[in-house]
């Protein structure tokens, strides 16, 4: 994996953008060989919050950018997050309680826990005025 391992994608707040940033998590899979598992993660986590970030951060209406970066960072790959969204932190939400039965469980709340389960590593910050959401997985 020699070379400039980094990949960015610019998105608009619409749901019917969030293919483009699967396609290109393909397309940079493909070009360093990242292993199966670790593309299904890094799609299921990309799902979860460019969701969420887009019905839920944006006042009603609003246009807003989404920048996707990917990069690979031995002997992880991280992908970063950023949209100009109300700053929400994700992190800080309350963890789902999967212990409940289905009936009794509140809608929502599944996709931070699924991405922090399928991440080694997530953080959250604010950086000019934007949210970062950063995740990591090892590659190795």
């Amino acid at each position: 994996m020699a070379g400039l391992a980094h990949l960015e994608v610019s998105l608009h707040n619409h749901a019917s953008e969030i293919p483009n940033a699967h396609a290109a998590l393909d397309r940079f899979a493909a070009r360093h060989g990242l292993s199966a598992p670790v593309v299904r993660a890094f799609h299921l986590a990309l799902e979860e919050h460019l969701t969420n970030s887009i019905s839920y951060g944006f006042t009603q209406g609003r246009a807003g950018t989404i920048q996707v970066r990917f990069t690979v960072e031995h002997p992880s790959v991280c992908v970063e997050v950023e949209d100009d969204a109300d700053l929400f932190n994700p992190l800080t939400a309350p963890e789902a309680d999967t212990s409940l039965p289905l009936e009794a469980k509140p809608l929502g709340g599944l996709g931070v826990l699924l991405i922090r389960k399928n991440m080694d590593q997530v953080e959250y910050r604010q950086a000019n005025g934007h949210n970062l959401l950063v995740m990591r997985k090892r590659i190795d």
